[in-house]
């Protein structure tokens, strides 16, 4: 089934460059591919495409814990301490 940016924005009452927008980056993420006049088709999904675009919302989100620790002038053994102490209560949560 396409999907039709046009439609899309009439059926959420939002604007078709914010549709565009959107199609634009799931395309350039590799989750869509776009035909011109025929609209946007999901693509399956590639693990390999999946795990890539997750180690970069952890990157992000490592870096933006870094910044956080500089700035709170935590030391690196700190962090560590902070980030084993995270992976056993995740780790706990998962066994419960």
């Amino acid at each position: 089934m396409a999907l039709s940016s046009a439609p899309l924005a009439r059926d959420l009452r939002i604007s078709v460059i914010t549709t565009t927008r959107a199609y634009a980056e799931l395309a350039a993420e590799g989750f869509i591919a776009t035909v011109p006049g025929k609209g946007a088709y999901v693509l399956p999904l590639d693990s390999a495409l999946v795990r890539e675009q997750l180690l970069r919302e952890v990157e992000a989100g490592l870096q933006t814990a870094l910044d956080a620790a500089r700035r709170a002038g935590l030391r690196r053994e700190e962090l560590i301490q902070i980030l084993d102490g995270l992976i056993q209560a995740d780790q706990h949560e998962v066994n419960r």
